[in-house]
Order: C-alpha cells, then structure tokens, then sequence
C-alpha cells in the first residue's frame, strides 16, 4: 500500500505502469478505477487502458454524515471546564455569559474532587472569546497550551494568572436565562440496570430497557467527540486541516456506556478540493516534502510524534503507549477529564466507513440495536467475552454475528443483505478508502423498504440461539454481503480452515474471528445451545404467565434479605446463568466434546456444576434436578 501511494504522488501515469509490467500480482475481477483529481484511469480485463477526464460525482449527503457534523459542530461550540460541584452551574454560567451566549450545560463527575461541567456555546467565536479571555497559573514549570479543556478558579483564588485578555470581568448577582443544568454518568453500574430490567413486565420490554439503560448516551457522545476536538486543535498550527474523526462503537450506534474511544487522524481532509468546483484551476500549490518511498515507516514515525505530543503537552493525556509495529500502527492513551481509553491510527478511512455501515444497519430497522445489546450482555455473563486479548470471540464479531442472524430470518428478513445495499447505491455513494477499498453501499436509508418481519425481540432472540446451535462452522463462513448465502447453504463456503470464519463486510479477504481457535467456538456453541433451551422455556409462557410468575417471585423475594437484591426472571435468568456457582466458565476441551456428543446433559441451572465430578455424581445430579422440576 506504501509503494502503492509513493506512485500515485510521484506520477499519475506510474500507477498503470505499475500494473502492466506486473500484471501475474494482480487479480482483477471487475474495472478498476483509480481517481487522481478530476481523471479517472480504467484497466480493464483485457488489458487496456485509457483516460476520460470527468467530473467526479458529487458525494450525496447521508444521515450519518449528518451526524457526525452536527456532533463535531457540537464540539467546535463546547468547552470543558473542571469545576468544584455541580453547585458552581449558576457561578460558572454568570461568568462565561460575560464574554459568549451560554445553550446548554451538562455535569458528570467521578469522584468528588473531579467535577465537570460541559458548557455549549452558540457558536465557535463564543469558544475563542472564552479562550481569549482565559489564561495560564503564573508558574514557570508549566507548559502553556491552549486548549477548550479549562478548570473554573474559585473566586478570590490565590494563585495569580498570566492572560491576555484585558477585559473587566462583571459582576452579575442573578443571572437570567440560566439553562437547566443536565446531570449524567459516564459510568454505568451493572446493580443499577439489572434493578430496572426485573421491574419490566415482559420479555421483550427488558430487552429495550436493558439497550436504553446500556446505550451510548448524550453526554457520552459530547465528551468523545470534545476528546478529539482536543488532539484536533493540537495538531491544527501546522495542519489546518487536520481532522480527529471517531469511529467504531463511539459512532456507530452500537457503542456502550464507558466504551472506549477510536480515533482516525487525517493531517489533511480532502474537502476543500471537494468543494472547489475545478482544482486543476490552483495557480499557488505549497511547498511539501515528499513521502519517502517506505511509506509504512513515515507512518510509525509520525504516529510516534503523534505519541510524544500527547505525553509531553496535551493536558489529562496519561498512560501514553505507542504500539507501532501492528498491522495499523496505534497510539493508546487515556484522557483523565472524560475517563476515556483512547486509540488513535492513521488515515484509517476504511474503520470509519465500516462505522458507516454498522450505523445505516442499525438505523434500518427498530430491533437491530436492542438485540444487539443483549447478545453483548449474554456473552459477558457466560464469559465468552474478554477485556484482554486472546482466542476469544470480540463483540464487533458477535454484532456481526446478530446482522447476518438477521438477514437470515424465515419467512422474512430483519435487514437486507450488503450486496443489495450496492446494488441500490446511486453515483454519489461511491467512496474508497485511501487503500484502495470500495466501500460503495446505499446512504440514503429511506429508500430501503420496511422488513415484513414483525417477530418481537423475544422471538428474534430466541431464534438466533437456535440459528447458530445448529449452524455448519465447520464447512460454512459468514457474510453480510451474501446475508442468507446461495443454494449449498446458509452462509458462504468457508476458504480457509479457520475454526470460525466471519468475513469482513467490506474487506473481504480478511476473517475478523481468525483469533478465536476451536475451544472458544466448542463453548460458544455450548452457550448457544443452553440459551436456547432457556429461551424455549420462556417463550412457553404467555405474558399474563410471565407476569404472574414475576409477582410471585417478588412476593417470595420479602422473605429473603435485602442483601440478595432482586430475584432474577426473564432476560435476568438468561443474563445471570447460576454465576454464584461458577468459578470459571471456560470448559476444558474435553468436557466440551463430551456435552456436544450427549446432547443435552442437564438443565441450564445445572450445566456448569463442578465439572470434575465423575459421571455417576452428574446423572443423580440430572435425576435430582428433574425431581425438584416435577415437584415445582
């Protein structure tokens, strides 16, 4: 890819060059089109080639475009300010409406010395008169930056203050139009949702207030996008147009309260030449450097610098670690002010556009983040899931796992299949990555009709345990290109002997599980396959049923301590599988091979007793299950 960009800068004609002297390294299964400015070079099968200069189609404005303008907007107006509690709103907005026009304030804390106060203004100018008007501790061993994140002083304080702004500061007793002051939490408390999900009245609605309990809220979007508006501003003196664009889970609808942060750093963003109505026009160019031919080590070069700005200047920026030789070079961080882990790549064009495509999946149909999040909680209680790297299943390929459930829904589908999201796509959706990845698909969601699938989130979930407990992962893969698959089979012909093989949707010779081994698949086949017969259970009761049982438990739940909290039922039982009994649920390969062998051995309850008891201990086990069932 590095040599591949070291052509395109030196010559616009290298590149063909390039391919006809070497024509055995490159399969071509369609035209290819390489865009320089306003020519567009085609190779086709035969071989030839030629050039039409034409005017690039004008990119068609989407719904997640407007998102994330609206919410780096947002950030472009808003400043954080550390303060003493939540009671310094009215102080701290007297004092900013002195010098800008105050729209909204929202306050989170950690603990109580670190209050914060995220203060909207109307407009970016208001942002510089704040600035202007702001100033550094008189200390010398200080580094002086400049930056939105400030810390509100408290009146009379002692330590005196370098600023360059001039203007008198007012006194205003009462202030008016004070807005209201917007309480959340970046924190989530796994106690908290669990209380709110055993109050629901049905199935289907845990499912929704689990996701809105769960989801990436207001605040938790304001303070991502300000987080990169910081790196943003740093690096803007000597690139204008530098951008710090978010993707993954902070974007793309399926984010977590808490979730960490990606960031995509772009020192120059094409718009303005996208604007520019003929860029060939430019009479003054500027003067640059050219990338060296080694373009892979000119970006672990600048990702380091991008490191030490972070470590050596930019405040609340700590634990700084720059992982350099990765597939894609990243820098780790974490952000004191907002309590955000956060991953910085570069020029990572084709992350954002698969953040794009999650989003537009997500938004086509009501179901699709609800389900989601719940099949994200269940694989964390059964532990399928982990922080740490290792052989286990992620949650991007469980969210990928539940789009392709869903495109293989009988009689309907949930979603359509990614290769009818192309085959939608009118001119103006045409983008490719900076690497040379199409990632063409349908904006305009409105334009996709509505699923005739009314199966509520009880039966969806139901139905993608049992899809994928009896799914072939030996011979079959995923993708949501094919969604249902062809006439051999659900799913794709699996091209490799991985033990579980999901394609990535837009670059699809790679498999996004190829880190998950045998075991990891034997036990998430296992937990499917119990949640399934949970689930069977559940959906044998009616709702009046599911309620009545409810109310009984609540009313057995009075006899116990209040230390036992809430009895589970429901989700609950699916999200807290008997955990008290579990040391670690991560059964031996053997004892994996066994369970798949004999089918279902016990009840889910009972499923993950003491694996090391002998046979004998385990069927009295099953028989005195079975007699405490029939006495129930």
């Amino acid at each position: 890819m590095s040599v591949f960009r070291a052509f395109c800068l030196r010559s616009r004609n290298g590149i063909l060059t390039h391919i006809q002297s070497q024509p055995s390294r490159i399969k071509v299964l369609q035209p290819l089109f390489y865009k320089l400015r306003n020519d567009v070079h085609f190779k086709h099968l035969a071989g030839s080639t030629s050039t039409i200069p034409q005017k690039a189609p004008k990119k068609t404005p989407s719904p997640y475009d407007s998102m994330i303008r609206k919410k780096r907007d947002e950030a472009e107006r808003s400043i954080l300010v550390q303060v003493q509690s939540a009671m310094s709103h009215p102080e701290l907005y007297s004092y900013i409406s002195q010098f800008a026009s105050v729209e909204q304030m929202y306050h989170y804390s950690f603990s109580d010395d670190m209050q914060f106060i995220v203060v909207e203004l109307s407009s970016a100018e208001d942002v510089e008169r704040i600035l202007d008007a702001s100033g550094h501790l008189s200390q010398g061993d200080l580094i002086p930056v400049r930056s939105p994140l400030l810390w509100f002083r408290a009146k009379g304080g002692g330590n005196s203050l370098k600023s360059k702004s001039k203007k008198k500061s007012k006194n205003i007793e009462n202030a008016e139009n004070l807005p209201p002051l917007k309480c959340g939490c970046i924190t989530l408390s796994e106690g908290d949702i669990m209380k709110s999900v055993s109050s629901c009245s049905s199935f289907s609605e845990q499912v929704q207030v689990l996701y809105k309990l769960s989801c990436l809220d207001e605040l938790g979007s304001r303070i991502r996008f300000l987080t990169a508006r910081q790196l943003e501003l740093a690096l803007q003196g000597i690139f204008p147009n530098a951008k710090a664009i978010p993707f993954g889970s902070s974007v793309n609808g399926f984010g977590r309260v808490g979730c960490d942060l990606d960031l995509s750093l772009h020192l120059d963003s094409c718009e303005s030449e996208e604007e520019d109505g003929n860029p060939t026009s430019l009479r003054l160019i500027f003067q640059t450097k050219m990338i060296p031919f080694n373009g892979r080590a000119q970006m672990q070069r600048q990702m380091e610098a991008v490191g030490d700005i972070l470590q050596l200047f930019l405040p609340g920026c700590t634990h700084v670690r720059r992982i350099l030789q990765a597939r894609v070079p990243i820098v780790k961080y974490h952000q004191d002010f907002t309590s955000l882990e956060c991953d910085v790549t570069m020029s990572n064009q084709t992350a954002v556009f698969m953040s794009e495509l999650l989003w537009i999946m997500g938004s086509l149909d009501a179901r699709v983040r609800p389900l989601v999040f719940t099949v994200r909680h269940w694989a964390k209680a059964v532990r399928l899931t982990s922080a740490t790297p290792g052989p286990f299943i992620t949650n991007f390929t469980l969210t990928l796992l539940v789009l392709h459930y869903l495109q293989c829904c009988k009689p309907h589908p949930v979603l359509p299949s990614l290769t009818t999201l192309i085959s939608m796509a009118a001119p103006g959706d045409r983008r490719v990555s900076d690497d040379g990845v199409n990632c063409t698909f349908l904006r305009d969601i409105s334009r996709v009709k509505p699923s005739e699938n009314t199966e509520s989130l009880h039966a969806l979930l139901f139905g993608f345990f049992q899809f994928y407990a009896s799914f072939n992962f030996e011979g079959r893969g995923l993708s949501l290109a094919k969604g249902h698959g062809d006439n051999s089979g659900v799913g794709i012909v699996k091209p490799d002997a991985s033990p579980l093989y999901v394609e990535n949707p837009l670059e699809r010779m790679l498999n996004v599980s190829k880190n998950v081994n045998g075991q990891e698949l034997e036990r998430l086949r296992i937990e499917m396959r119990s949640a399934a017969w949970l689930m069977e259970e559940m959906l044998a009761l009616s709702d009046d049923e599911a309620q009545e049982v409810h109310s009984t438990r609540t009313s057995h739940s009075a006899l116990k301590s209040a230390s036992d909290g809430a009895l589970s039922w429901g989700l609950m039982d699916l999200l807290s599988p008997s955990n008290a009994k579990v040391k670690d649920n991560r059964l031996s390969v053997g004892t994996a091979m066994k369970i798949n062998a004999k089918g279902r051995l016990v009840r889910v309850t009972d499923l993950f007793e003491d694996t090391e008891r002998d046979d004998s201990r385990a069927s009295h086990s099953v028989t005195r299950g079975a007699h405490k069932g029939r006495k129930r």
